[in-house]
C-alpha cells in the first residue's frame, strides 16, 4: 500500500475564523499551484505581446500553462484566438496518440472496452485538476467509476453523489469505495475563511461542520499548517461516514460483504497516497445505532 503524507500549499491566504485556534494564515505561494509560465520561440504579431505556447512544448504534454491576467491583457485578439485553438486541438492530438498506443499494445482493447464496464472501485475525489484518479493509481479505463467535486464531499442532499453511489453499488457492484482527499485542498482552505463566499457557502458549510465536530482536536493543534492537514484528513473520514450512512452501501454489505469503504489522502510533493486505515466495520456498527437502513 502506498503511503506517505506530504503537503503542498496553494491558493490565497485564509483569514481568521471565529474559533480561537483559527489564527490568520499568512499568504501562501500560488506558484506551487501555477504551471511554469508559457513561452515559445515563435514570434507574435507584436514584440510587446507574449509569445504563444508551442504545440510541441514538453511542458504542455499533459496540460498547457495558462497565461496570467496581465499576459491575457497584453495579447492581441488574434493571438488569443490562436492560443485557444492550440489548446483545444492539443487534446485531440493527445487523444489520437493515446488511442493508437492502446490499440498497438492490445488490438482488442477497444472491443473489450465497448463491451461494458465492470469496475472494482468507486472513486470519490476532489475536482482538483492535478489528481486524475486513474493516473495516480495506475488503473486502466474500466477499472474505476469516478465521481469528483470540490473537496470530495458526500452530502445526502447532493442527488449527483447519491445517484453515483447507488448506481455503483447496486448496478456495477463495486467492491471498494474510495474517498480520496488531498493535502493543500483549496476547498478545505476556503472553508476556513471567515467571510461570505456567496454560492460556495452552502457547499463549504459541510467542511465547516467537520471542524465543528472535531473542534477540540483541531484547536489543540498550534501549528496552522498541521491543523489544516489534519482537517483535510478529518474531512475524508467524515465523508467515509456519510458513504456508510447510505442504504445501498449498508444493504449490499449486509448481503454481499462488499463494498468496503476506504479513506485516502494524496500528497503533491511525492505523488503518494496515504491510507487513513479507517475502521470500516467499527464505524458501520456505530453508525447503524441511528442510521440503520438494512432490512434486518
Amino acid at each position: 500500500m502506498l503511503h506517505s503524507r506530504v503537503t503542498v500549499s496553494f491558493g490565497r491566504a485564509i483569514a481568521a475564523s471565529r474559533s480561537p485556534a483559527f489564527r490568520p494564515i499568512s499568504k501562501l505561494s500560488l506558484a506551487a499551484a501555477t504551471p511554469t509560465r508559457w513561452c515559445s520561440s515563435s514570434s507574435s504579431s507584436s514584440s510587446n505581446q507574449p509569445p504563444l505556447p508551442p504545440a510541441s512544448s514538453p511542458s504542455s504534454r499533459f496540460s498547457t500553462p495558462t497565461p496570467s491576467k496581465a499576459e491575457w491583457r497584453a495579447m492581441a485578439e488574434k493571438d488569443i484566438s490562436k492560443y485557444l485553438s492550440q489548446t483545444h486541438d492539443r487534446v485531440f492530438e493527445h487523444n489520437e496518440k493515446w488511442a493508437a498506443e492502446k490499440k498497438a499494445a492490445d488490438p482488442e482493447f477497444f472491443v473489450k472496452l465497448s463491451a461494458g464496464q465492470n469496475p472494482e472501485y468507486l472513486w470519490i475525489g476532489c475536482s482538483d485538476s492535478r489528481i486524475p484518479a486513474e493516473q495516480i493509481t495506475g488503473l486502466e479505463p474500466g477499472d474505476a467509476f469516478v465521481h469528483r467535486n470540490i473537496a470530495n464531499l458526500v452530502c445526502n442532499t447532493d442527488l449527483n453523489a447519491m445517484s453515483v453511489i447507488t448506481y455503483a453499488v447496486e448496478h456495477l457492484q463495486v467492491k471498494h469505495i474510495v474517498v480520496c482527499g488531498h493535502y493543500g485542498c483549496g476547498g478545505v482552505k476556503a472553508a476556513m475563511t471567515a467571510k461570505d463566499l456567496g454560492i460556495l457557502n452552502p457547499w463549504l458549510r459541510n467542511i465547516r461542520d467537520v471542524y465543528r465536530l472535531h473542534e477540540k482536536e483541531l484547536d489543540a493543534i498550534k501549528d496552522e499548517e498541521t491543523r489544516y492537514n489534519r482537517l483535510v484528513e478529518l474531512n475524508v473520514f467524515e465523508q467515509c461516514r456519510n458513504v456508510l450512512k447510505t442504504a445501498s452501501v449498508q444493504q449490499s454489505y449486509a448481503k454481499n460483504k462488499f463494498p468496503i469503504v476506504h479513506g485516502w489522502v494524496f500528497g503533491f510533493n511525492d505523488g503518494l497516497l496515504k491510507d487513513l486505515k479507517i475502521d470500516f466495520e467499527g464505524i458501520l456498527k456505530d453508525i447503524q445505532k441511528i442510521y440503520n437502513l438494512t432490512d434486518a
